[in-house]
């Protein structure tokens, strides 16, 4: 079974990073690859929430805590990918010819 999560979860990914290639073939926007990854990893992690709360019904205690603990690390994931900051494309561009206007008025 774990295995089988495996794969499909493989699967999700490739098919993701395909779709990410497709729709940006020039220029890659790292702010859509990090949303799309934020999206991701929540789904992830309530599926292990619900996972955890499944074995917890069941009784299995071990397993309950299993998921329980990968959700907490999913959880601090997305701490650390929200965290990072990714200037947006048009806030580049302004800041570079920002940049240049003033170059231009040192210079002069």
């Amino acid at each position: 079974m774990t295995q089988l999560h495996d794969l499909r979860l493989r699967l999700l990914v490739q098919q993701e990073s395909e779709q990410i290639a497709d729709s940006q073939p020039a220029d890659l926007d790292l702010s859509v690859v990090q949303a799309r990854c934020l999206c991701w990893l929540a789904l992830l992690a309530e599926a292990h929430e619900d996972q955890a709360s499944d074995a917890e019904g069941r009784g299995d205690t071990e397993q309950a805590m299993g998921w329980f603990a990968d959700s907490m690390r999913l959880r601090d994931v997305i701490g650390v990918v929200s965290s990072i900051e990714i200037p947006l494309p048009g806030l580049i561009d302004a800041d570079q010819s920002d940049a240049g206007d003033n170059r231009g008025a040192e210079a002069a």
